[in-house]
């Protein structure tokens, strides 16, 4: 490898872009090419890392300008006797035409071949910048082509109009072996990993086939692929995902590992029949991006205090409660992360396995063969654990027998389904479970939401209007001054949204004697939690108002998920 290349590549390597182990790899393939200007084509090709992380290695071992997408003109500088297949094999797009040298964009600045074929061609210097290779291919198109997107490419690719009968299993097969299905799949599997996409919903109806990408628990449209594609774009993940091709009309579920622009992910599929086709859904669970860290979650100060204290006690129940996609299992996860050493067995019984954790013993349940929560935990005791973590208390058995290993000296973690912390306390009760058994055993319930976290590059501060500081009491946040928020604005870091990532805001009920008398006499949800403020708990509602004037997220998105709203 040249030494320039090597420079790049251990680039990579330091930054945590590239493994030791997949450079090796790299290397082999591109020996056996006997091509060192495609190494950092090679990279992407083979997922080991993503097309802007490559770029920006280039743009630093070359010392050229890396180059948006915003900067690519409408028409090519270059002069009409240019191939566009050239630019296209060498992914190199023209930017401008100046004085000293025409500017080129280029997915390799170190190639000295197409530098050199680039400067005769044009008959004047040549100046390169780095560009994004699928940024440098939408400009060539759009400089001599269509305007067509990658999408719009690979449909034209595609066999005729003809209608594919979906009983012919052997035909189906075939449609999905394509290559321009395959690149079909794949492009919207990369665009999921590039906006940070947590599920791809792929939605069939009678003219058109919609594909949406959860990010940041929100839906987003992106393009998709024509409806007469529907069967073999289905049929390909289905075997993707080792599902039968055939069934249709019941529901089924599978999971894919893949590699995907250096990630490695673990995907969940889900299908289910509809009116007009299947309709798929494909939870994607990134291993590297997950961070089992309270801080990077959202906790702070006391809420973070009072739980690192609760979770430290030898033996008890702790609950994290919450609807669906709340972040319930990455904060049971954070836990087990804390609480896994060399001294405590771990043991979870979970549906699924979301993430798989180095020395916890997990165990998926399988109702079918009548392993449930309930027959899954009478055997985990047996096995002399001193941490529990059920994936969620379903039922009145489950809840008896997580009581009971915390009343023998287990400390014991799970979910519940509920609005706030203090509904957990009466969700417990109306399962039938004692209330001196609830009163022994619990010693916290966390109820929390996730709210979208402000992008720090673009976000954009204004004073709040008087009124909202009076109806929201924002002034207690903000003593010593005015008060300020924040709204989202959209850069490239966010991909133009405005928010990158997600945060909890959260509400930490503890057990005291007051509230332990309170649930004995069986009092409301609305009572323990009135009691719970007045001795000091900061209601979710407050957490994500503090997080909001604070400049972590909007007053709009703390109003969207918090039922005070």
């Amino acid at each position: 490898m040249d030494d320039l290349y090597e420079v790049f590549a251990q680039l990579l390597v330091r930054r945590g872009k590239l493994r030791d182990i997949d450079l090796a790899r790299a290397r082999r393939l591109a020996a056996q090419s006997g091509a060192n200007s495609s190494f950092p084509g090679l990279l992407v090709k083979l997922g080991l890392s993503s097309e802007r992380d490559v770029a920006e290695a280039l743009a630093e071992v070359s010392g050229c300008q890396l180059m948006s997408a915003e900067e690519y003109p409408p028409a090519s500088p270059f002069h009409d006797g240019m191939s566009p297949r050239f630019l296209k094999e060498c992914c190199v797009a023209g930017v401008s035409d100046q004085a000293d040298g025409i500017v080129v964009a280029m997915a390799d600045p170190l190639d000295r071949f197409v530098l050199d074929a680039l400067r005769l061609a044009c008959d004047k210097p040549v100046l390169p910048c780095v560009g994004i290779p699928s940024e440098i291919e939408n400009a060539i198109e759009r400089q001599f082509g269509a305007g067509k997107s990658q999408m719009g490419q690979i449909v034209d690719h595609l066999n005729g109009e003809e209608e594919v009968d979906e009983d012919d299993v052997e035909h189906l097969k075939d449609l999905a072996s394509e290559a321009p299905v395959i690149r079909m799949v794949n492009l919207i599997m990369q665009r999921a990993v590039e906006l940070r996409a947590s599920d791809i919903h792929i939605e069939p109806f009678e003219q058109q086939l919609n594909v949406r990408l959860r990010i940041d628990g929100v839906l987003r449209d992106i393009e998709a692929p024509p409806v007469r594609s529907m069967a073999a774009v289905i049929s390909r993940i289905k075997i993707m995902a080792k599902l039968n091709i055939a069934e249709r009309r019941l529901p089924q579920d599978g999971r894919i590992k893949l590699q995907v622009q250096g990630k490695e992910l673990d995907l969940r599929v889900s299908t289910v029949p509809t009116m007009f086709g299947e309709s798929v859904v494909i939870r994607l669970l990134d291993k590297e991006s997950i961070k089992f860290d309270y801080e990077s979650l959202g906790f702070a100060g006391k809420v973070l205090s009072q739980f690192l204290d609760v979770l430290a006690m030898p033996h008890g129940i702790i609950l994290i409660t919450g609807p669906t996609g709340s972040g319930k299992t990455t904060n049971l996860y954070t836990a087990l992360h804390k609480l896994n050493t060399p001294e405590r067995k771990i043991i979870t019984v979970e549906d699924p396995i979301e993430y798989q954790l180095e020395g916890v013993n997990q165990i998926q349940t399988k109702a079918q063969i009548g392993l449930t929560f309930a027959n899954a935990l009478r055997s985990i005791v047996r096995q002399d654990p001193d941490v529990i973590m059920i994936g969620e208390m379903r039922d009145l058995e489950t809840a008896r027998i997580a009581v009971q290993s915390a009343l023998t000296g287990h400390l014991v973690l799970s979910t519940l389904h509920t609005n706030d912390a203090a509904g957990g306390v009466t969700r417990l009760l109306d399962m039938g479970l004692e209330d001196y058994l609830i009163t022994s055993t619990v010693n916290g319930i966390l109820a929390q939401r996730l709210v979208r976290r402000l992008c720090v590059h673009c976000r954009e501060t204004y004073p709040a209007l008087p009124e909202v500081v009076d109806e929201m009491q924002l002034q207690r946040f903000s003593p010593d001054g005015p008060v300020m928020l924040y709204r989202p604005v959209g850069c490239d870091h966010c991909a133009g949204i405005g928010y990158l990532g997600r945060m909890a805001i959260l509400e930490f009920l503890t057990m005291t004697d007051s509230l332990r008398g309170l649930i004995m006499s069986h009092a409301t949800a609305r009572e323990i939690h009135e009691l719970a403020v007045r001795e000091g708990m900061l209601t979710m509602y407050d957490d994500g108002l503090q997080k909001a004037v604070a400049g972590l997220t909007t007053i709009e998105e703390v109003l969207r998920v918090t039922s005070e709203a």
